[in-house]
């Protein structure tokens, strides 16, 4: 594995996740939630659903975000420490919990997502609210993704104010490059945001398309679109990706690209990793159908920390990863529910 990643990383301290805890409704697409008042919903969010996976993997896992102070939410934290998830340092506050709705099978990146999220209490925090020295103490990692910057500048400047903690305790720090795009409803674009929260990430995750987009990273003129492409020819752009973020953002050490692509109502997903100066490429995966794509990407994310975390070689780790994120394709909630053993046994080995 990356000996740089593994010399930040301490065993027996926690993995902190920050972001928007969010609960997502899920009416039917063919509107019978309506005539049968049934409308199912999980608690979810993208940085939760890291810190879920890696708790039920016995990764020590605490989650940061901020909630109002009711009965509902005092619920939701039980039932998140329940699953072994730390939740002393929640900030509690405001007046609102985020929502989101999304049909069951349909893509966060779809036009069929709703986002409800304004003033929430997560989107209302301010830079100097939350003791980063406190709630950093027994933590080893830390981890947040591109779509708490994405909700307005006040949010993007905690996002910054962690940062600078967490670089200066020397943390491990991962980001993930999820873009969401309607959510950037505050006069400023991912690259003119981005760039300077990456300057301090020692793993980035996400893929071509989107480092292109949030990092300024060079994509090559033919892969405009995200189809139809030569698997070589993507493989060689995760390279070039890699090396160009690793050059741009000294901080960082790894680099990890997924690759989904859907087929009819299935899908075809692999992916790769570029550290200690190589690009290592995981097994493909196909499937002809699949359950629910969200939270695949997030299990991938957490499945890169519990590989680097329990010091496995960078192979090993992103098997683990990609063999994970699949497996979530078939899993009708937020965060994943298989264990390390259920992931291990879908793993496609390297002859």
């Amino acid at each position: 594995m990356s000996n740089e990643i593994a010399a930040q990383t301490i065993k027996g301290k926690k993995v902190l996740t920050f972001g928007e805890i969010l609960l997502r409704i899920c009416p039917d697409v063919d509107g019978l939630w309506l005539k049968e008042n049934q409308l199912p919903f999980y608690v979810g969010g993208a940085e939760l659903n890291v810190a879920t996976a890696l708790a039920l993997w016995n990764i020590p896992s605490t989650y940061v975000s901020a909630m109002p102070d009711n009965s509902v939410t005092r619920d939701i934290e039980k039932y998140l420490n329940t699953k072994n998830i730390d939740t002393s340092q929640m900030i509690f506050g405001g007046d609102r919990l985020g929502l989101y709705y999304l049909p069951k099978g349909k893509d966060l990146k779809n036009a069929g997502v709703i986002y409800d999220r304004a003033n929430s209490s997560y989107a209302n925090l301010n830079v100097g609210e939350i003791n980063w020295d406190q709630v950093f103490e027994g933590v080893t990692w830390f981890h947040f993704s591109a779509i708490c910057p994405a909700i307005n500048q006040a949010v993007a400047d905690v996002c910054l104010e962690a940062l600078r903690v967490a670089t200066r305790l020397n943390l491990t720090i991962s980001l993930d490059l999820n873009y969401r795009a309607k959510l950037w409803k505050y006069g400023k674009e991912p690259i003119d945001v981005l760039p300077e929260l990456a300057q301090h990430c020692t793993l980035i995750m996400g893929n071509v398309w989107a480092a292109h987009k949030m990092l300024g990273t060079s994509l090559h003129q033919d892969l405009a679109h995200n189809h139809g492409y030569a698997k070589e020819t993507l493989l060689q752009q995760a390279a070039d990706t890699s090396q160009e973020i690793i050059s741009l953002f000294p901080a960082c050490k790894a680099v990890a690209n997924t690759f989904r692509f859907d087929k009819g109502k299935g899908i075809s997903y692999y992916t790769t990793i570029y550290c200690d100066e190589k690009l290592t490429k995981s097994e493909e995966y196909i499937s002809d159908e699949i359950l629910d794509k969200v939270g695949s990407g997030d299990c991938f994310m957490a499945g890169l920390i519990y590989g680097f975390y329990s010091k496995l070689p960078v192979s090993a780790t992103l098997n683990f990863a990609t063999a994970a994120a699949y497996d979530k394709l078939y899993i009708p909630s937020d965060a994943t529910t298989s264990t390390v053993a259920d992931i291990q046994k879908r793993t496609i080995k390297h002859d």
